[in-house]
């Protein structure tokens, strides 16, 4: 089984203690987005977890209690962009962020920690040259750091439309895509950076950039030195090549207040979810009702120890 943590909120920089605790305690409470009175518990015995994938913009506060996961696998989807604070108003500036990024690679390896440089946004205060600029200046800066860097392109859905009508962005054009990619995949190749995009349907390979897998059966595979027989995540957008993984957070929770956010679509929610938070639940920012049915969820390793990678194509 692989934990994801989280596609849907930031539980590393806002709620590693209650993540730490429900490593401890072997057990998660996680309830269902389509049916929210729909609860799986969730065994985090290290027997049945192969690998959890930390999503993250600033995992500072995980730091100091990674020493506390010493019987699991893991590594972190770092997302590092260099926008203002009109756009991502309640993180630390980029270069606080990018020592942040060296210390974690410093202590699990650096093909633990993989750059994210997503969305990339383009409106009159963001052009394509100012991507350009800020994606060198962060790729020479982590050169040594990573060893692969994802990007995506702005997605405009109904749930983050409203922050991106305000500053005027759009999604942007086939061409405009074509010519970041190009640029992008210069400045990586020349910082010996593999880039690979996140769930994007257009076909940048002209310029060496693969199609990303995020919760990355491959790399697990190659941390805990044998195959992994982890299908394609099936609730994932059909460009997205993620395996399949239990997801432990909590849709409008996050408080980094990015602009372009999918995951809060409601103050009124998010207000109340982070008023419910308690470090020593078992639910992350919410609490059990009458009204909720609660079903331990059937999971495996799903390790197969008879492959090793000196027999992996």
């Amino acid at each position: 089984m692989i934990i994801s943590a989280s596609r849907r909120t930031d539980i590393p920089a806002l709620f590693s203690e209650w993540f730490i605790k429900r490593i401890e305690a072997r057990y998660a409470y996680v309830r269902n987005p389509v049916n929210i009175h729909q609860i799986s518990k969730i065994n985090l015995s290290p027997n049945v977890i192969d690998c959890i994938v930390f999503w993250s913009k600033n995992p500072k506060p995980m730091i100091s209690r990674l020493s506390l996961l010493n019987h699991y696998m893991y590594y972190f989807q770092f997302t590092l962009n260099a926008y203002n604070k009109d756009f991502e108003p309640n993180l630390p500036p980029p270069d606080d962020r990018i020592e942040t990024f060296r210390i974690l690679s410093e202590l699990i390896g650096r093909r633990r920690v993989i750059w994210r440089y997503d969305p990339v946004i383009l409106n009159s205060q963001y052009p394509i040259s100012w991507h350009i600029d800020k994606f060198g200046y962060i790729a020479n800066q982590l050169r040594n750091y990573t060893e692969r860097v994802t990007i995506s392109f702005i997605d405009l859905y109904a749930k983050n439309s409203t922050g991106a009508k305000r500053q005027n962005i759009c999604e942007l054009s086939y061409e405009q895509k074509n010519i970041i990619a190009k640029s992008f995949s210069e400045i990586a190749r020349s910082h010996n950076l593999k880039i690979d995009t996140c769930a994007e349907d257009i076909d940048l390979s002209a310029y060496g950039i693969e199609h990303a897998r995020c919760i990355d059966d491959r790399l697990i595979a190659k941390l805990l030195d044998c195959s992994i027989d982890a299908g394609k995540d099936k609730n994932q957008r059909p460009a997205c090549g993620c395996a399949a993984s239990i997801d432990l957070g909590l849709y409008n929770t996050c408080r980094n207040g990015c602009i372009y956010c999918y995951a809060n679509h409601s103050a009124a929610v998010r207000k109340r979810n982070l008023e419910a938070y308690d470090p020593d639940a078992p639910l992350l920012c919410s609490q059990i009702t009458e009204l909720d049915k609660i079903t331990e969820r059937k999971v495996k390793s799903q390790r197969n120890m008879q492959l090793s990678l000196f027999h992996m194509v």
